[in-house]
């Protein structure tokens, strides 16, 4: 049964079991899980209970006092649930199905609750001024709009972009370091046996700057270029670096470069740093590089937050914007960043020329807030997945990433997100704009005003 459910869902059910086991009750009982529901109450939950004054203390002594409890003073491993509870667990699965949800919510388990009107849990919220009707057509609005607009309207294809690498060559290597790299690099490769560049020549060129912050990052790790080079070395065959078409890279090669390319402009910087490149690398998790690395018994995703933490303390600004547009996404329950979400970053992070731009122009976080959630409503409210950009909000990235380059920029920055956004007239961005009284022209006078 259980597996339908939300992890919101199974903490509420864990926290019932939680509460009887405190009242050495014998079993799980419906009174424990609408204790359990306030006590795990957030957002509009919480907001139905606090209007009418339902606090938890206060409902659970009202509940205990009618309530046939049957208790115990073993201590008992593990809690069954009583035949009323069993009954309203089922009801959440029907309740789901019939708002056409494939997963039982936090909502399901409180309508259900609310359901039989003879039940204690009924009664003693009535007697406490909680008006069980009104709350349940709110509940039902809730989970029926949360399935009406599950999918983000900006989604236009889940297919990636091609990416032209061949054509963004010069941008990769604009920075000192990664020219300094790459020069390294094509040296190795003249001095093999190969004549495509690949990852193993990339990352050992990395490897040689004994003093970058990197190296020693890498160092911690167990990597030098003595060991690296060490295994290289043992190695017979380039096959895991051949996948596709071959080019001045190798593919494993050129598909890492380009993960570089889309992480430097996620991480708010205008120039391929050999970071990025590292980063790339462990996004593609193949090629020879790839397999060396995982010699070493490195795990991918404690590498990269060794790599990422020296950047975010820098706090570039659109580091920040990015990382503010996907919290805003997960608050409405979805796994998907579109140009409205870069907007609320860009008002979220408040300092930037952009947040400072729009308060000119009258533009708040809760206005602009109430306009995007009537733009696209809720998701699904809990996503496993990694939350990914939506086609039109990558485009916005990288005009953003070419307006920084233009003014010879080292980090893009929130005006360059606000002027890029522009470019985009029919997206959600521009839309709630537009509903909040303001246009591209007067943005765009706007920054010119402050970078003038």
């Amino acid at each position: 049964m259980f597996e339908k459910f939300t992890e919101k869902a199974i903490n509420v059910v864990t926290e019932a079991q939680n509460i009887a086991k405190s009242q050495h009750s014998v079993c799980v009982m419906p009174e424990h899980l609408l204790l359990a529901l306030v006590k795990e109450a957030k957002g509009i939950s919480l907001k139905i209970f606090k209007s009418y004054n339902v606090e938890f203390d206060e409902l659970k002594n009202n509940l205990m006092q009618d309530a046939k409890l049957e208790t115990t003073e073993l201590d008992l491993p593990a809690l069954a649930f009583s035949a009323s509870l069993k009954v309203i667990l089922r009801q959440t699965l029907d309740l789901a199905t019939k708002s056409g949800n494939s997963t039982v919510l936090y909502e399901h388990l409180f309508l259900a609750v609310l359901s039989d009107k003879h039940s204690n849990n009924y009664i003693t919220l009535e007697k406490m001024g909680f008006d069980v009707q009104k709350s349940k057509n709110l509940l039902e609005k809730l989970v029926q709009r949360k399935t009406k607009k599950l999918y983000h309207p900006e989604i236009d294809d889940t297919k990636e972009p091609e990416v032209n690498l061949s054509k963004e060559t010069d941008s990769i290597f604009d920075s000192k370091e990664s020219s300094a790299v790459f020069e390294r690099a094509v040296s190795k490769l003249s001095a093999s046996n190969y004549e495509i560049l690949g990852t193993e020549q990339i990352i050992s060129s990395i490897l040689e700057d004994k003093n970058s912050d990197l190296t020693k990052i890498f160092a911690q790790f167990g990597i030098t270029s003595e060991n690296f080079e060490e295994k290289l070395a043992s190695i017979q065959s380039r096959q895991s670096e051949y996948e596709g078409r071959q080019i001045i890279f190798t593919p494993n090669a050129f598909r890492t470069m380009s993960l570089a390319l889309q992480t430097a402009k996620e991480l708010g910087s205008s120039v391929v740093l050999p970071e990025h490149i590292v980063l790339g690398l462990l996004k593609t998790k193949k090629g020879v590089a790839y397999d060396i690395i995982k010699e070493f018994h490195i795990n991918d995703d404690d590498l990269a937050h060794s790599i990422i933490k020296p950047i975010e303390k820098q706090m570039p600004e659109t580091l920040t914007i990015l990382r503010l547009a996907k919290q805003e996404a997960r608050r409405l329950g979805r796994n998907v960043v579109g140009t409205e979400m870069f907007l609320l970053g860009i008002l979220g992070e408040a300092t930037g020329i952009g947040a400072v731009v729009l308060s000119e122009l009258e533009i708040n976080i809760k206005d602009t807030r109430a306009e995007v959630e009537k733009l696209i409503g809720f998701g699904n409210e809990y996503f496993d997945n990694e939350i990914v950009f939506t086609k039109r909000a990558k485009r916005v990235l990288e005009k953003a990433w070419e307006f920084a380059k233009s003014e010879h920029k080292e980090k893009i920055e929130s005006q360059h997100m606000l002027l890029a956004i522009t470019t985009e007239p029919t997206s959600l961005a521009m839309k709630a704009l537009e509903q909040l009284g303001v246009d591209a022209v007067e943005i765009k006078e706007g920054i010119k005003k402050h970078i003038c």
